[in-house]
C-alpha cells in the first residue's frame, strides 16, 4: 500500500514524534503542520502567530518524494520539535540566547534518543549536496 504524504500524514509524523520522544515537552498552544512550497535548501521552519499564540510548523514541499527517506523528515520535524521545547516559536520560556547556539538542536536530540535520525540526516544530505556540484 503507497501512503499519501500530505499535512495528514504529516500530523501523525508529528504526533508519533512528540509521544516518542518530546513527552515531557507540554504542548501549551496549539502546534500546526503543514508542506510548504517546495524549498531545496530551507527544509523545515516554526513560526510563532502572534494573534491566535499557535505555533506553525511548515516543511518543504520536496519531502512529498516518496524518495526521500522518512528518517529526514522525521529529523527535520524533530529539530522543529526542539526549537519549540526551547522556547522558540512557542510560549516555553527561552532556553538560549539563539536557536542554534553552540549546537544546542544536536545535542538535545540526542539526548532524546534521536541519534538516528541525525545519522540519517547526515548520510542523507551528503548525497543530495553531490547534486548541487
Amino acid at each position: 500500500m503507497k501512503i499519501q504524504r500530505d499535512d495528514i500524514w504529516l500530523l501523525s509524523r508529528l504526533d508519533y514524534l512528540w509521544s516518542r520522544y518530546f513527552i515531557n515537552t507540554p504542548q501549551n498552544n496549539k502546534v500546526f503542520i503543514k508542506f510548504g512550497r517546495f524549498a531545496k535548501f530551507r527544509l523545515g521552519s516554526i513560526k510563532l502567530d502572534k494573534k491566535s499564540k499557535s505555533s506553525f510548523i511548515t516543511i518543504t514541499g520536496m519531502f512529498k518524494n516518496p524518495k526521500i527517506p522518512m528518517a529526514v523528515i522525521d529529523c527535520t520535524i524533530a529539530h522543529e520539535l526542539t526549537h519549540y521545547s526551547h522556547g522558540f516559536s512557542s510560549p516555553h520560556p527561552k532556553m538560549h540566547k539563539y536557536p542554534h547556539e553552540g549546537g544546542v538542536v544536536k545535542r538535545e536530540m540526542q539526548s532524546r534518543g534521536m541519534g538516528h535520525l541525525l545519522k540519517a540526516y547526515r548520510d542523507w544530505i551528503k548525497e543530495y549536496r553531490k547534486e548541487f556540484r
